[in-house]
């Protein structure tokens, strides 16, 4: 059965970290998030694509499963999941996981400094499963399989050299990764019911080739303080990674994972909780929780992938829910961002901005057909907010 994710993680430029820190500086979060008002008003009748948009903004399809790229020969993978941009001189490139059983994988698009597309390519072949993934600082692309004892693979998103398999950054269900340039060390997020959260410390920074797997351990109320334990057997044989450690935490199916400013947050699909981890104090808190909202409805149901703005804005898409990208703002307002209509069968995946974070790209993975092979890749363009 497909499921999705994503990613959004972090996106990192050929010359600043994008939403790695030099963004989405001074956003302080309290928590849990409660409905209110979008700060881009409310949601337009559905456009041509069928997405609704606040007042200023519009889509385009970017890219449709089994068909070609517009502006190029390359077929478009089926099942698109989590996806990250990446500067490339002038312009850009938007990588996306291909969630399919055989012939999963990732490709890429390609953009000119206009938006006009170039070029598209296959950067991962030969994979299962490829849900999300993350960015990391030095601009290669970490694709996670969501199977029983999954690698993370990490790929050049110019499709100029070969993925690697980086077996130490552990065998589980991977769902998500974000890089922390400044503890030099990349989270993961494991999609079981059962599942845990990780870390992994290469031992040379910007070398994923060995290091240390450890998970987080901590209590089992919803807020509280977290320390780190080494993993003693990463390729999680004979004991799954998640049963190795006593009081590792439990998180009911991880999923998107961002990193930006001393804090990862992170979504759990099984109960709609966003989580947020403050890396300074190493406490955790809820960021959202569908549960707790406590003045009307909750907005936001079906957590998924999640990725940052230069405003300090969280973007959380649905799996499920009625379709939507919600945002969570920097003083805890959760509203409605846009909404696909006549895709009730699908799900939002790979969020992710532009490098200039004036454009954003998604896909709903299985489009109006309900099918793998239904996938439709967007972009979304507007006034995106600079500051809270």
């Amino acid at each position: 059965m497909e499921r999705r994710t994503f990613l959004r993680g972090a996106v990192f430029g050929t010359s600043v970290a994008v939403f790695g820190g030099t963004l989405m500086q001074g956003a302080a979060y309290a928590a849990p998030a409660q409905n209110g008002a979008s700060p881009y008003g409310g949601l337009l009748a559905a456009d041509a694509n069928g997405i609704m948009l606040p007042s200023g903004f519009t889509s385009r399809v970017i890219a449709r499963s089994g068909q070609t790229v517009p502006g190029t020969s390359y077929t478009w993978h089926g099942a698109p999941d989590g996806g990250a941009c990446f500067a490339d001189g002038t312009g850009w490139i938007y990588v996306s996981n291909s969630e399919l059983a055989t012939g999963g994988g990732a490709s890429a698009v390609r953009f000119s400094s206009s938006g006009s597309v170039t070029g598209a390519y296959r950067i991962l072949s030969g994979t299962r499963n490829n849900c999300a993934g993350g960015a990391t600082p030095w601009n290669t692309w970490l694709s996670c399989e969501e199977v029983s004892r999954g690698y993370v693979y990490e790929t050049d998103p110019r499709g100029a050299t070969a993925a690697v398999r980086r077996p130490a950054l552990g065998q589980f269900k991977h769902e998500a990764a974000a890089a922390d340039p400044v503890r030099k060390v990349i989270y993961l997020t494991e999609d079981e019911p059962d599942g845990c959260f990780y870390r992994f410390v290469p031992a040379t920074w910007g070398d994923l080739s060995t290091g240390t797997l450890q998970v987080l351990v901590a209590g089992t109320a919803a807020a509280g303080s977290f320390t780190w334990a080494n993993v003693p057997d990463p390729d999680g044989s004979p004991a799954y990674t998640r049963d190795q450690v006593s009081g590792a935490k439990i998180f009911n199916g991880g999923e998107g994972c961002h990193y930006a400013n001393d804090t990862v947050w992170f979504t759990t699909k099984g109960d709609n909780r966003v989580w947020r981890l403050d890396l300074l104090s190493s406490t955790y808190e809820l960021a959202y929780d569908d549960s707790l909202v406590t003045n009307g409805t909750a907005p936001l149901t079906g957590v998924d992938n999640v990725t940052g703005s230069s405003s300090g804005d969280l973007f959380v898409a649905e799996d499920g829910g009625n379709m939507e990208i919600c945002i969570i703002t920097p003083d805890d307002v959760v509203a409605p961002f846009l909404r696909i209509n006549g895709q009730s069968g699908s799900e939002i995946t790979g969020p992710a901005f532009s490098p200039d974070g004036r454009r954003l790209y998604f896909s709903s993975q299985r489009g109006t057909s309900g099918s793998s092979s239904g996938g439709i890749t967007y972009e979304v363009t507007g006034p995106f907010r600079t500051t809270a």
